[in-house]
């Protein structure tokens, strides 16, 4: 579940965590299936302060003063939690005590996250990083640059935007989010876009990501929008059978490549010839 927004989220809130502190000890939980290409020994002889933290997609680029780099991917559930030393965090996979007297814990309940130990000066050379497209946030992305990279494909527009080797950091959430304030049908082939919607788009791109960062905020925790007791912040996604925020209508749901999508027939028309609505507001 953890997008472009919630990852960045996980960024913000660690250069936040470290500012002035170092880490003393790693702690790797080794029956985790976690460390995927790495040892659980070599994670746990991380040592030093954060130097750099960055994003890529949905991937955490951190370097450390000791010149140990990790490349992190939450899975479905993943997250980053700080608690004193002593609390103890269900689903802990790894830890990273520091001397503040805080744990910053990687919590993975579903056990679909992993971390990757590589030189911090090596971090961008991981094959999984290298095989991402164009990030929003960090590359910036022009109604060209979504359109070069996202035009040529046969799949369902949907399905394209969730590709991370097209656009990274768009998944199941967002890339609905941004059809609806787009107008878009999820179904549409690329091929079909006008130049108006492919702006159109990419403002809504935008948009849906930066919802997700205001709606994260500057807190320490996150919680997920479907984790039991969240409330659900978002116009479209997880609202089928309810009426649509702008016109009343009845949300529906289709699947598209084994994933369920949220859209309204309204103000989502299949057809591209279909009477164009205006993009929603940004209140919402």
């Amino acid at each position: 579940m953890p997008e472009l927004p919630e990852v960045e989220f996980a960024r913000r809130a660690l250069v936040r965590w470290m500012k002035g502190h170092a880490v003393l000890r790693a702690e790797a939980d080794t029956k985790a299936r976690t460390f995927r290409g790495t040892s659980p020994e070599a994670f746990e002889a991380l040592r030093g302060k954060l130097e750099r933290a960055d994003r890529r997609g949905k991937y955490l680029l951190l370097g450390f003063s000791d010149g140990r780099g990790l490349v992190a991917h939450f899975g479905m559930t993943g997250k980053l939690v700080k608690r004193p030393k002593g609390v103890p965090v269900p689903f802990s996979r790894a830890r990273l005590v520091l001397d503040s007297g805080d744990v910053i814990h990687f919590r993975d309940p579903r056990l679909l996250g992993r971390i990757e130990l590589r030189p911090a000066d090596e971090l961008k050379s991981s094959k999984a990083v290298e095989a991402l497209g164009t990030d929003p946030l960090a590359d910036g992305l022009t109604p060209a640059s979504l359109q070069a990279a996202v035009k040529p494909t046969k799949q369902d527009l949907k399905i394209a935007l969730m590709d991370q080797a097209k656009i990274a950091g768009l998944g199941n959430i967002h890339a609905a989010e941004a059809l609806f304030r787009a107008g878009l049908h999820p179904a549409r082939k690329p091929a079909s876009l006008s130049q108006q919607e492919w702006a159109h788009l990419c403002q809504a791109i935008h948009d849906t990501i930066a919802f997700g960062l205001e709606q994260a905020g500057d807190a320490d925790d996150i919680e997920y929008v479907e984790e039991p007791g969240s409330e659900n912040p978002f116009l479209v996604y997880g609202r089928t059978g309810t009426p649509c925020v702008r016109c009343g209508t009845t949300v529906k749901a289709l699947t598209q490549s084994g994933r369920t999508t949220h859209y309204c027939p309204s103000c989502q028309p299949r057809s591209a010839t279909a009477k164009k609505r205006s993009t929603p507001s940004r209140r919402y």
